[in-house]
């Protein structure tokens, strides 16, 4: 519980002298804030960033029904959480804007280890 939420802290960094402290919940300063989600990744083809896709439900009066809608949020991923792949589920949370997209950072990965 180092960063505010209930999450596991994964080990500490292999090569201290070469890991980005400055984007890291929990070895650095980035401070949690806001929302967490869960959600799926569904693509890891940029460095340390991953597209994380949720679905929900919204209710359209109309048709007195249920509609699927989906978000896909880029998300940051520290460097102690590296081994992410697609299908994987993750929780992720708000912080300060990390670039001109990312607002979001990974913090736990609830299908694989760490």
């Amino acid at each position: 519980m180092a960063i505010g939420i209930d999450v596991p802290t994964p080990p500490e960094p292999d090569n201290p002298e070469d890991y980005d402290y400055e984007k890291c919940p929990f070895y650095g300063q980035l401070s949690v804030r806001g929302q967490t989600r869960e959600g799926t990744v569904v693509s890891t083809d940029m460095e340390k960033t991953v597209i994380v896709e949720r679905e929900y439900d919204v209710f359209v009066p109309k048709y007195d029904r249920y509609m699927k809608r989906r978000s896909r949020i880029p998300a940051h991923v520290p460097g102690v959480l590296d081994s992410l792949e697609v299908g994987d589920e993750v929780t992720i949370a708000e912080t300060r804007p990390l670039s001109k997209t990312k607002s979001h950072v990974v913090v736990e990965n609830l299908t694989g280890d760490l």
